[in-house]
């Protein structure tokens, strides 16, 4: 497997942030936040933010052949932004040709917390088809407290270790206690040393930032790929510009109208959809760790095995055993793409013999842990960005405890974890700016909604939910499985876009691939 596939299979597409970090962002209503915006209709930006549209990119090489960086200043709080500014890290790879010039396409990878910029440059750079790079300028910005755009802080190293090991599916009060005191920790670590950019990381901001830079580029309307929770950003900005939406693409779509419980609940589900797919795969496989008879009966051989390693953690090496939380994350891992699906059943193995050395290694790369023990910031962004998206989906254990049914109701299998893990924004020291709402994005250009329909982590329904939302959207539909569809090996998708970016023909509304 080679590195660009771990990287779109474990960083590209996290709309769910572990078994830690709460679900698809849902989003602030764009009214809540248009105080000085740059109006409607193509009109000029409001005086206070005129420094910003008008500011001047100074481009730089930054390490990778043949991309440049740049930073971009932009309002910490749209409210004030005459004050404190912020400092978001932007990079570019030009189009090289043949054929004119389209413009600039944004691209974003999802998360929350996921790094454009990292994309751009490890994937969509190089990876999206030639003749979309030969007529666009290829672009990234790590939104506000993500990666290198002054990046939201929580844990240190060791402290995130001990995090992501704590027991999500707790058997007593004790271990109740223990869990709702890791989550009020990581809440506590967030505002200890992120407490100024905290309040100001919502979608709705960075889907305002993104209007800057459509402008300082020189570009009349904002071409995008969103995948993931890029899909919602993409719908924000559709949203708060309609007039200047160009060619948007949100592959991978969440449902904005849905409030927390919902989406995690409705995730839930999708990851029970991705499991019994690659369990049915599973069983027909000389290697199968999970059985040989069905994919019912895998799911209840996992579950049989996540009660195990929670009784008795197998070792990996190192000092951290693999025990339960850490082995559902290297599973749940592997569900975004069935490429991962041979490397799940040899990790499965070999921890069975005793070895959870390779189940741990899938988990640190979800979490993006480096082989230092250091962490990425992308699960302390998911849950900032998160929390202040939607109000909590649940504010107690006891809450959590009442909901188990409905959640194991969705998956046998991840369940009740799903559950616990929902319960991280209800301690969060910030209130949520947004709320669940439909986005219309009346006056808009075609917008192309994709969706798949066995991915686990956006569920297909979302998709058809947004499109519908959308007064310009046109869905289009990928029977197969794992986690969004440009890109990943069907042609038929890949024409269809390809097409609607290269010519601006937008696919009919419910085409299937």
């Amino acid at each position: 497997m080679d590195t660009r596939r771990l990287f779109r299979i474990f960083a590209l597409p996290l709309a769910t942030a572990g078994l830690f970090v709460s679900g698809c962002s849902g989003g602030a209503t764009a009214g809540s936040a248009q105080s000085g915006s740059s109006g409607e209709g193509g009109a000029a930006p409001s005086a206070d933010l005129e420094p910003y549209y008008a500011q001047t990119l100074k481009w730089r090489e930054c390490g990778v052949p043949g991309f440049e960086c740049a930073t971009m200043k932009a309002p910490l709080d749209y409210a004030d932004a005459d004050g404190e500014r912020i400092d978001l890290a932007v990079a570019r790879k030009k189009a090289t040709g043949p054929g004119e010039r389209l413009g600039s396409l944004l691209v974003n990878p999802g998360g929350p917390g996921g790094s454009a910029v990292g994309y751009l440059q490890a994937y969509a750079g190089i990876g999206y088809p030639a003749p979309v790079r030969a007529r666009y300028d290829m672009v990234a910005v790590d939104p506000r407290g993500v990666a290198r755009s002054e990046p939201v802080e929580c844990l240190s190293g060791p402290e995130m270790d001990r995090f992501t090991q704590v027991d999500q599916t707790p058997d007593d009060s004790a271990e109740t206690k223990k869990l709702t005191t890791a989550f009020k920790g990581f809440a506590a670590g967030c505002e200890k040393r992120s407490g100024q950019v905290l309040p100001h990381v919502s979608t709705v901001e960075a889907a305002r930032d993104m209007d800057i830079l459509r402008a300082v580029l020189g570009d009349e309307k904002l071409n995008y790929v969103g995948a993931s929770y890029g899909t919602f950003l993409g719908a924000t900005y559709a949203e708060l510009f309609p007039d200047r939406t160009g060619r948007l693409v949100l592959d991978g779509a969440m449902d904005p109208s849905l409030p927390a419980r919902t989406m995690s609940r409705d995730q839930t589900a999708g990851f029970e959809t991705a499991f019994q797919s690659f369990a049915a795969d599973c069983v027909e496989q000389a290697d199968c760790p999970l059985g040989r008879t069905s994919a019912e009966d895998a799911g209840k051989r996992l579950k049989a095995f996540f009660a195990e390693v929670d009784a008795e953690p197998v070792p990996t090496g190192e000092s951290r055993a693999l025990g339960e939380s850490l082995a559902t994350t290297g599973v749940i891992a592997a569900m975004y793409d069935e490429g991962a699906w041979p490397q799940l059943r040899s990790a499965l193995a070999a921890a069975q013999k005793g070895d959870g050395a390779p189940l741990l290694a899938m988990a640190d790369s979800y979490y993006e842990r480096g082989a230092d023990g250091s962490y990425a910031n992308l699960m302390f962004a998911n849950a900032a960005v998160n929390c202040l998206d939607l109000p909590a989906a649940f504010g107690s254990a006891e809450e959590v405890r009442a909901a188990v049914p409905e959640f194991e109701k969705a998956s046998p299998v991840f369940g009740e974890g799903f559950a616990y893990a929902s319960l991280n924004c209800g301690y969060w020291p910030e209130e949520a700016t947004g709320k669940p709402h439909r986005i219309e994005a009346e006056g808009a250009a075609p917008i192309v909604v994709v969706g798949t329909t066995r991915d686990p982590a956006t569920p297909y329904k979302w998709a058809e939910a947004l499109a519908g939302q959308l007064e310009s959207g046109r869905l289009l539909t990928y029977d197969g499985d794992g986690h969004t569809a440009y890109g990943r090996g069907s042609d038929c998708i890949d024409t269809a876009i390809n097409t609607y970016l290269l010519e601006g023909t937008a696919p009919k509304d419910g085409k299937r691939c």
